[in-house]
């Protein structure tokens, strides 16, 4: 049962270890910055958690005890980690996308949507 153990927290930690390096590499490789934001985002998240699943097998294989502060972490790191991301892309196209960038709204459609003098218009201000 422990050589078990050992193959599996060995493949989480590899696991771990390839996603960091892809994300890293995506984040210096990739030249549009959402792009880049998508790469680290996606790619870390899934690496750190691999280590922390290694982390819970090495607990329960060789600690004798199941380890919950890692499962709590994880789905900390899982809820937070979209959304910053999509934090920081809204703001990347709030400061960069102009309003004649964006494709046209569609009249009856009830999405808020940049104006041509780039003020806000939704279906409250017509």
């Amino acid at each position: 049962m422990d050589f078990a153990g050992e193959i599996l927290v060995v493949v989480a930690l590899t696991a771990g270890g390839i996603f960091g390096l892809v994300g890293s590499l995506g984040l210096l490789k990739l030249d549009n910055p959402m792009a880049r934001l998508h790469a680290p985002t996606k790619a870390s998240t899934l690496g750190v958690g691999s280590v922390l699943v290694a982390s819970v097998l090495y607990a329960a294989f060789f600690g004798g005890r199941a380890s919950v502060h890692e499962i709590l972490i994880m789905i900390f790191l899982f809820m937070t980690a979209p959304v910053s991301a999509n934090f920081i892309a809204k703001a990347h196209l709030h400061r960069h996308v102009k309003g004649q960038d964006l494709p046209p709204a569609e009249p009856d459609s009830h999405w808020a949507h940049v104006g041509d003098d780039g003020d806000e218009d939704g279906p409250e201000n017509g």
